[in-house]
């Protein structure tokens, strides 16, 4: 029996068939090889060029397919009342999503045990074209302008020189960024170490606006909350976990869909009036700072489902590029100096990675019913000209021949006025400390035993006047915060 029978033939991309795929062709059977094997040239240089450049950050990740549906609502008012985006206007709505999960710091074969924010990228294929929220599993960030991004990154990343990732060099910066003390936190706290990805929330961290009909806008803060519970994991059983696999998060997530164990994510939105906030004592806009629930409550959305796995890792996870300025009609920016920053550098890195034309993927494009007219042209592995009308000579507007033309401005604008100087300057309402001290004092005692054990764990790696600069920043904090990790260093009260 021939068990070959009912395959397809196996080609060359120009769609030739390739009748010997074992051995080249030579000069008899020792050779030398002859240089016009183009079947195996073909093979062996795309074989060559098979990967694109990792990630600098979120390098290890996951994706899977769902959908979105929406509740009509926005807590007990309807949508409309905040926003005009049409995802979100009416009961029942479904919107394909893809989603990918990650590590930020660790490469593309690292370990998704290790602690580390995860990051949670969301791609809504809505009816207006492609938003993406692009957040992390913990809802705040170690930074509040993006001007220090790449610093922040370096100091996480593996020294230069011995590429090991070192405590020393981590915790100097830390100790001269005092708003990073609320994330480091939340990451050395249990929350540092997620179980997977399904037991897990998400957060857009940043502040972003919500715009209704009639050009009011508010802000608004994103959030997942996880249907199948938050779980997470402590060092050792990361430990015992990372000896054996490296990947099991993103087994879990594919062998939960494949068993028809759908994971779900409510979507929450807290809203606040745009403007400067003065009786808060933090500036709304800082990505450093939550927003207390018990002043804006979390107000449900809708719900994500999780049910479909990739066809293929490289096309859609290593290939799938999101950017945190894709948004749709009702959906801004806010003010938020990480979010300025960001959104000019996730668009940036993805046309060096995957090319300028990364948006013409299938796993990045907008869904089939949405139009796209551009001008654009060429540039590498362009592949289909975008929709210019009829007459395809024009690639320019305006043209009173044909070509494309803007959209009409029947929408009301949404116009925040602002003044000042231009500057180089921080926020004034920074209170660095406050709530990493609030967040210490509300965790259950096992949580702050864990937090204290973890950074005195990194904390003994450094040198002497890192530490302490570590301790006092943690007792502005909470005094006893910084009094247990000094106790634990072996640090006097002095410090």
């Amino acid at each position: 029996m021939n068990e070959q029978v009912d395959k397809p033939v196996l080609t060359t991309r120009q769609g030739h068939p390739v009748h010997n795929n074992q051995q080249q062709r030579t000069v008899g059977s020792r050779g030398p090889a002859t240089l016009e094997n183009y079947h195996f040239l073909e093979k062996i240089s795309h074989f060559d060029r098979e990967r694109i450049p990792e990630r600098v950050v979120h390098a290890r990740g996951f994706v899977a397919h769902g959908e979105f549906e929406a509740y009509g609502t926005i807590g007990d008012e309807p949508a409309s009342t905040y926003t005009r985006a049409r995802l979100f206007q009416t009961r029942g709505t479904k919107t394909p999503v893809t989603v990918r999960f990650s590590t930020v710091i660790g490469g593309r074969d690292s370990s998704e045990a290790t602690r580390d924010p995860r990051g949670f990228a969301v791609k809504f294929r809505t009816e207006d074209g492609n938003w993406d929220l692009v957040g992390n599993n913990l809802p705040v960030f170690f930074i509040r302008d993006a001007v220090k991004f790449p610093d922040v990154i370096h100091a996480l990343k593996p020294d230069p020189v011995t590429f090991r990732q070192e405590p020393n060099r981590i915790f100097d910066f830390m100790s001269g960024t005092p708003e990073s003390m609320h994330m480091l936190t939340w990451l050395f706290s249990p929350r540092g170490i997620p179980a997977d990805y399904r037991r897990q929330d998400g957060f857009g961290v940043n502040t972003y606006r919500m715009v209704d009909a009639a050009g009011e806008g508010v802000l608004v803060k994103y959030h997942w909350k996880s249907q199948q519970g938050v779980e997470s994991l402590t060092e050792e059983q990361a430990a015992a976990i990372q000896a054996t696999e490296l990947g099991h998060a993103s087994r879990d997530l594919y062998e939960a869909i494949e068993r028809g164990e759908y994971p779900q994510w409510e979507l929450n939105v807290q809203i606040m009036s745009d403007d400067e906030h003065p009786e808060l004592d933090f500036d709304p806009l800082d990505d450093t700072k939550t927003w207390p629930e018990d002043v804006f409550p979390l107000r449900p959305v809708g719900m994500m489902t999780l049910n479909r796995n990739v066809a293929n890792v490289h096309n859609e996870n290593e290939q799938i590029a999101f950017g945190t300025g894709v948004l749709v009609d009702g959906l801004e920016f806010s003010d938020d100096k990480m979010l300025v920053g960001r959104t000019f550098s996730y668009s940036d890195t993805q046309r060096y990675r995957v090319g300028p034309n990364y948006l013409q993927l299938p796993i990045n494009a907008p869904r089939p019913d949405v139009a796209v007219g551009t001008n654009q042209e060429g540039g590498p592995m362009s592949y289909h000209v975008d929709d210019r009308g009829e007459n395809p000579h024009i690639n320019f507007e305006p043209s009173s021949v044909a070509g494309l033309r803007e959209a009409d401005e029947s929408y009301r604008e949404y116009r925040p006025f602002v003044s000042g100087q231009v500057v180089k300057a921080p926020i004034e309402r920074r209170n660095d400390y406050a709530q990493a001290g609030e967040h210490f004092r509300t965790m259950p005692e096992w949580e702050r035993d864990d937090l204290v054990k973890n950074l005195v764990a990194q904390l003994e790696q450094c040198d002497g006047h890192i530490q302490e600069k570590m301790v006092w920043h943690l007792r502005q904090c909470d005094e006893a915060y910084g009094g247990r990790v000094a106790e634990g260093l072996g640090i006097g009260a002095e410090s």
